[in-house]
């Protein structure tokens, strides 16, 4: 049901009924490495290619979500993924593998939140049973495409991130209980006129805040609604000015209520600039870390917004500004649910 101007609130409670979340081995010294549910020791994961590692890790993680819900392939209607690396083949060739019904998606580091609110609402309506989302990026694989590969020893400046290398599945489907898919608010593009493509955090800042208060007006609720608002990959800059922001609306949120994946998934002593990035980081430290600590009961509400930089190497070279988006999903964990 469309509630405002771009937000769906959902009524027969489409719920992530499992995960299936991996990471490399930079992510196994990370903050929170016990919250995967495999971690691999190299980079190359004896594949002949970094974007071959990238799809056998997709892989992986979505057996594993099937695995926990017992739920075979053909159970599942549809898979809904994307990736950062050109046409998006790691996850076209990992939907080659998993072998069910394929809506391939580019929202860049958004991807997760894109696939999970499209699957919701699918379910909602009555269009699908289960669907598996997903996504995963690799240090390497985007090294070579976006910046330079990793062999060429670049300097970076305090402003750039570091993508995770890890993949994060959701199956989706409906349930009265567990972490229910409430709400989701679909983003716009906001171009503030930012060129650097070593500062995404400070570009998607704008577009973490103008979706946040769009899904706050839509549903006519105040931030205190949420025990936790989340944000994908904004890293320190990023972080720091959508807060700023967001104060500068009126918005009451807190510092404490408000975290950023990028922030969450590295330890202080990492070598990561301002934090971390990529398709995998706010799949992997959402469906790992935050839907943890809602099982445990720390927390019953959140807000789930991933960011995208939707630019290409093709743009930058073209000295074109940086477009952004953030897609939005609230998630609600009920009781009963030991998944």
């Amino acid at each position: 049901m469309l509630v405002g101007h771009s937000t769906w609130k959902f009524n027969q409670q489409p719920a992530i009924i499992s995960t299936g979340v991996v990471g490399g081995p930079f992510e196994a010294n990370g903050k929170i490495a016990n919250d995967f549910d495999l971690l691999h020791e190299d980079l190359w994961l004896e594949q002949d290619s970094f974007e071959q590692a990238q799809q056998k890790m997709l892989e992986e993680a979505a057996e594993i979500a099937m695995d926990k819900a017992q739920i075979s392939k053909g159970q599942i209607e549809f898979f809904i993924g994307g990736d950062l690396i050109n046409q998006i083949t790691p996850t076209t060739f990992a939907a080659k593998t998993i072998g069910v019904p394929y809506l391939g998606l580019f929202s860049a580091c958004a991807t997760s939140v894109e696939s999970l609110a499209l699957a919701a609402s699918i379910i909602d309506n009555n269009g699908a049973n289960h669907i598996l989302t997903g996504t995963a990026s690799h240090n390497a694989a985007a090294e070579r495409q976006f910046r330079y590969p990793t062999e060429y020893g670049g300097q970076k400046p305090p402003t750039a991130q570091w993508t995770v290398t890890g993949s994060g599945c959701a199956l989706v489907g409906k349930s009265e209980t567990g972490p229910i898919i409430t709400s989701a608010t679909i983003g716009k593009v906001i171009d503030m006129g930012l060129t650097d493509p070593f500062n995404m955090g400070g570009a998607m800042a704008p577009a973490a805040v103008d979706t946040i208060i769009r899904h706050l007006h839509d549903l006519k609720v105040d931030v205190s609604h949420y025990d936790l608002i989340i944000t994908g990959d904004l890293g320190k800059i990023g972080h720091e000015a959508s807060f700023d922001l967001l104060v500068e609306q009126n918005i009451g949120i807190k510092k404490e209520q408000y975290l950023d994946c990028g922030l969450l998934i590295y330890n202080d002593e990492q070598p990561v600039h301002s934090g971390g990035s990529g398709t995998a980081c706010s799949a992997v430290v959402t469906y790992g870390h935050i839907l943890n600590r809602m099982k445990n009961g720390e927390l019953k509400r959140v807000l789930f917004v991933a960011t995208g930089s939707l630019h290409s190497p093709m743009s930058v070279q073209q000295k074109e500004t940086i477009p952004c988006i953030a897609h939005a999903v609230s998630i609600e964990y009920k009781a009963g649910d030991v998944t």
